[in-house]
């Protein structure tokens, strides 16, 4: 007796194919919605398993196709957004799918251009990774497949979404700061980058509300650019300097760690650095930096587990997932040598 269904066996029962069969199961074109149908009742009736993993496709998806859309920017951040989509791309496969991505470059948002496969709606389900636009976000819900954002999210877009907890991750790290003693931190980031910025900004000014530290507002970079040139000059006019730094990401805190020796500061000895992302900058700094961590892979698994319980489910609230951010402290960080 066989302990384990194949696709052969159901071919044989329904005397179809055995390519027809695996075309019903993985939810690729050439076989007709009635066919389709049989094909999956006849295999869990006799017990298929879908997938190494058991990991079973949704039997009412339109297709067998996931889209992952991002800006030209995105993509280009591979160590970030890298580790993401190499996480998007085994979840997707494991479910039965095949992922089909399309990079955003800045005219295509302007011109709301979406990818001929959203268009055609040849597509169960769509993810975008962090930000393009709203408007352009809001193009693709339009057409109305199915999506999930990665990493970002805006008041305008009504989509489930997986983000960082920006505001924990960042309370986390100055709290670590002001228990050292630092009680002069400055921030660095962009708030007009990307809403995750603002709220690491919301963080930081949470944890010094609660330790009774009112911030130095010169010392509140919120609209910082993500250039060395720019963080060069930046520290050269700054004529009062803070005991530490929080950084909205490694590659900001990496630049200012470069800046900051190169003006003859110690880290940590004279100033204290804490970035976000625990990304390769930060451990290859020197000294390596006190970061926040960020689970790529739990990003990818998640965002597919959602899209596919939004396709079977479309009438669900939205929902927001808060993935949990961790500090790592390294060697960027010390107790102020000065009060």
């Amino acid at each position: 007796m066989k302990s384990k269904v194949t696709m052969q066996d159901i071919a044989d029962r329904l005397k179809l194919s055995k390519n027809s069969v695996s075309q019903a199961l993985t939810g690729k074109p050439g076989v007709s919605e009635a066919t389709r149908r049989l094909v999956i009742e006849t295999a869990e009736q006799m017990g298929y398993v879908y997938g190494k993993d058991r990991k079973r496709r949704q039997p009412n998806a339109p297709n067998g196709s996931i889209a992952l859309i991002a800006s030209d920017f995105a993509f280009a951040q591979k160590n970030f957004f890298g580790e993401i989509y190499l996480s998007i791309e085994r979840e997707v496969r494991d479910r039965g799918y095949e992922l089909l991505i399309q990079s955003v470059n800045q005219t295509a948002a302007a011109e709301l251009r979406l990818p001929p496969f959203l268009e055609n709606r040849a597509v169960a389900g769509v993810l975008t990774l962090s930000h393009i636009t709203t408007e352009y976000v809001n193009a693709v819900i339009d057409t109305g497949i199915p999506t999930v954002l990665i990493d970002h999210h805006h008041p305008d877009i009504a989509a489930d979404c997986v983000l960082t907890n920006n505001r924990f991750g960042a309370y986390a790290a100055v709290r670590h700061l002001l228990e050292l003693g630092h009680r002069d931190i400055g921030y660095i980031g962009n708030i007009d980058f990307s809403p995750s910025y603002y709220e690491r900004l919301d963080g930081f000014r949470l944890a010094m509300h609660e330790y009774g530290v009112t911030p130095n507002e010169e010392w509140i970079v919120d609209r910082a650019l993500e250039d060395h040139s720019y963080i060069i000059n930046l520290v050269k006019q700054l004529e009062n300097y803070p005991t530490a730094w929080f950084c909205v990401n490694d590659g900001l805190g990496f630049m200012l760690n470069s800046a900051l020796q190169q003006h003859g500061f110690s880290v940590p000895d004279d100033v204290s650095v804490v970035s976000f992302d625990n990304g390769y900058l930060s451990r290859i700094a020197t000294p390596p930096m006190t970061t926040v961590n960020v689970d790529l892979e739990l990003f990818g698994s998640c965002a597919v587990e959602l899209l596919l319980d939004r396709i079977a489910h479309p009438n669900k609230p939205l929902t927001e997932t808060l993935l949990q951010a961790k500090l790592i402290v390294r060697e960027s960080t010390a107790a102020p040598k000065r009060a």
